[in-house]
């Protein structure tokens, strides 16, 4: 009765170790080119948001900073990463602020925004999100992310009837929650933008 126990222990230990050897081979072949993916959609959104910049680079902050920064403003928000938006010539042309708005309607969604130097809105584009396909998701469609381009206010409001105003953003019809959550998301870059970045316009 014991060999049995310890046979079979053996074999499940073979069999433990055979998996995990598989599942490490499989992760050092996919790692790579997952990473790639992922770099290439965040490329992606940084270029459709300022289509006229030849490169972005890295804008190191600090991130504990900035998050209580947003968080004392009362956006529960946090600041994901920022990128230098370059023209060919190397000079600054605004940044890239991504963000991750924590209130959705269905949870987080996250989101790029090109701010220009002197503070307008190129506009954003989303590269996460759990919001619910034919409501949220309408946060993706033109009718609803151009109210955000081309605007260069300090904060955005949510309205349900038309805007009558560039800080007004007519919601999405039943998907108020997500509607706030992108404004409030362009509240707490801008917030920064305005308190850490907008004095370095080149």
């Amino acid at each position: 009765m014991n060999k049995k126990i310890v046979h079979d222990a053996l074999i499940l230990f073979a069999f433990t170790i055979i998996l995990g050897f598989i599942l490490g081979l499989v992760y050092g072949i996919t790692k790579e080119p997952i990473a790639a993916a992922n770099e290439a959609a965040q490329q992606e959104a940084y270029q459709a948001v300022f289509s006229d910049a030849s490169s972005f680079e890295t804008y190191e902050f600090d991130a504990d900073e900035a998050n209580a920064l947003v968080k004392d403003a009362g956006y529960s928000d946090t600041i994901d990463d920022i990128q230098s938006a370059l023209d060919a010539s190397g000079n600054l042309l605004g940044y890239v602020i991504t963000v991750t708005a924590k209130d959705g309607s269905q949870g987080s969604i996250t989101f790029s925004i090109g701010i220009q130097t002197n503070g307008t809105v190129n506009g954003y584009s989303i590269t996460d999100t759990s919001e619910t396909p034919g409501l949220g998701l309408k946060a993706s469609e033109e009718e609803f992310y151009s109210q955000f381009e081309g605007k260069n206010v300090e904060t955005f409001e949510v309205v349900k009837q038309a805007a009558v105003s560039d800080e007004q953003i007519e919601a999405i019809t039943g998907s108020t929650i997500t509607s706030k959550a992108i404004a409030n998301g362009h509240n707490a870059a801008l917030l920064y933008f305005r308190t850490k970045l907008g004095g370095e316009e080149s």
